[in-house]
């Protein structure tokens, strides 16, 4: 059997996010300082580390199968391409920001002006879309200090926290999109390949699925239990097991993390007693 050629970015966050997953679903990779690919030793897989803005196209011509990249570089550079599942990871907005003196409170500001930006096919579509006119100056790092050089009358940018952008006297006025890691392929992938990334990619939602979960249980008198029950979601159904002490049960169901507080609340508001809450590794439905 092949191996299943994937492709991460060569460093920085995106890199630890990309290898970590990868370990989580049983991939172990012997990765060395400055390795361009590494093969797993236990899956039919070959990682490639790339630069993240280079992966769109490896990934068209069929020199990769599949590729762990940000949504928002495949936007830009690989509209093209299609993904078959968002990670849930390093998640981002692309923006436009100004001077935090400036008057512009949108896209729609700065018809006219100047945008400096590293994304110019994503502004040349929002604009396109807004029946906008703007002068782009393409820029490759350090977009944050084109206002203040006089170069730009705001950016389009990748966004995380915001510090860099407090940091260079700008404030955030429009997001024109919000992204996240995601598994994009190669339109060249084998059947025999393909094959592979399916094996992959139920293993990723597996573990997805374990992190956006809590498994909680719980002591119930048997008197509210089915008020407690009506509370509770669940895989199919909660389990309900007899404790050693008459009239208790105990329930064990699986709560999503978003909802997961004001569940709680309201099944101590209702008498459950002696709840427990653990993390789950995994979850296969």
């Amino acid at each position: 059997m092949s191996n299943l050629r994937i492709a991460v970015q060569k460093s920085g966050r995106l890199n630890e996010d990309s290898m970590n997953i990868l370990k989580d679903i049983g991939i172990s990779i012997d990765n060395g300082k400055d390795q361009l690919k590494a093969a797993a030793r236990n899956f039919p897989v070959e990682v490639f580390y790339l630069r993240n803005g280079d992966i769109p196209q490896y990934l068209r011509d069929g020199v990769v199968d599949a590729a762990i990249i940000g949504e928002n570089v495949l936007i830009e550079k690989g509209n093209d391409l299609n993904f078959v599942e968002r990670l849930g990871f390093s998640k981002c907005k692309v923006s436009i920001a100004v001077p935090k003196e400036s008057k512009a409170n949108s896209l729609k500001d700065l018809d006219g002006k100047r945008i400096a930006t590293s994304y110019p096919e994503t502004v040349k579509k929002y604009l396109k879309e807004y029946n906008l006119d703007a002068q782009l100056h393409i820029i490759n790092g350090s977009v944050e200090i084109a206002p203040n050089i006089g170069l730009a009358d705001g950016i389009c940018d990748i966004v995380s926290s915001g510090s860099t952008l407090f940091k260079n006297g700008l404030k955030e006025i429009e997001v024109l999109l919000k992204s996240e890691a995601v598994l994009a392929v190669s339109p060249k992938i084998s059947k025999e390949r393909q094959a592979i990334l399916q094996k992959i990619q139920f293993r990723i939602q597996s573990v997805l699925k374990g992190r956006d979960s809590k498994y909680v249980l719980l002591n119930a008198p048997n008197e509210k239990l089915e008020g407690i029950l009506k509370l509770l979601p669940g895989m199919r159904s909660p389990t309900v097991l007899p404790l050693a002490e008459k009239g208790w049960s105990s329930v064990h169901t699986v709560i999503s993390k978003n909802k997961f507080w004001d569940i709680i609340e309201d099944l101590k508001a209702n008498g459950a007693e002696g709840i427990l809450v653990c993390p789950i590794e995994k979850m296969v439905l």
